[in-house]
């Protein structure tokens, strides 16, 4: 009997290569070796575990589907494997419909005024710190962002010629750093 070469061995071109020729044992060396960056790319950027586990099993079958297009002269496989994860993110977020927050818990969050009990004021002051917390947790681009979305009233466009970032960097800033914000404000209360 003649054993082939260790599959888990390949470079991972040749293991992409075999991948796009149907073998079931580098398919599984493939997802095995690349599993970790491409879920947590995908993770990082849609922040759901479930859309995380769909998009990472997109990616995997997008890149056996084009194993064939792969041109090493433009990159690493890990480096075309991630690109084709993200643009797949990307998509899911864009296709997800933002969730709104609920008017009143706006409206706590907002400075109370002398009109206002001392019982109101205080939870009013708690909900405040826990939106300070948040916004400190945030990495400082999510942090600057989100600012100057809300508090400076700038479109993504302006916060992108203010940060000399890209339009969707800046976009994708905004909505990531407002989704944590969300996330926090929900999980503490």
């Amino acid at each position: 009997m003649v054993l082939a070469p260790r599959v888990d061995r390949l470079s991972d071109e040749a293991l992409l290569a075999a991948v796009g020729l149907g073998d079931a044992d580098a398919a599984t060396v493939f997802v095995r070796r690349f599993q970790r960056p491409v879920y947590g790319l995908a993770l990082s950027i849609t922040l759901d575990q479930s859309a995380a586990e769909e998009i990472a099993q997109q990616a995997f079958e997008r890149a056996w589907r084009h194993a064939g297009a792969y041109d090493a002269r433009r990159g690493r496989v890990s480096t075309w494997l991630l690109t084709i994860t993200r643009n797949l993110a990307i998509d899911a977020l864009r296709v997800r419909r933002p969730e709104p927050l609920d008017p009143e818990v706006i409206n706590d969050l907002l400075p109370w005024s002398d009109s206002v009990d001392p019982a109101m004021a205080a939870e009013q002051t708690d909900d405040l710190g826990r939106l300070r917390a948040a916004l400190g947790d945030l990495p400082p681009e999510q942090r600057r962002a989100v600012l100057l979305a809300t508090l400076g009233s700038r479109t993504s466009t302006e916060i992108a010629t203010l940060e000399d970032i890209p339009i969707p960097t800046a976009k994708h800033r905004i909505q990531t750093g407002l989704r944590k914000l969300r996330h926090a404000v929900r999980s503490e209360t």
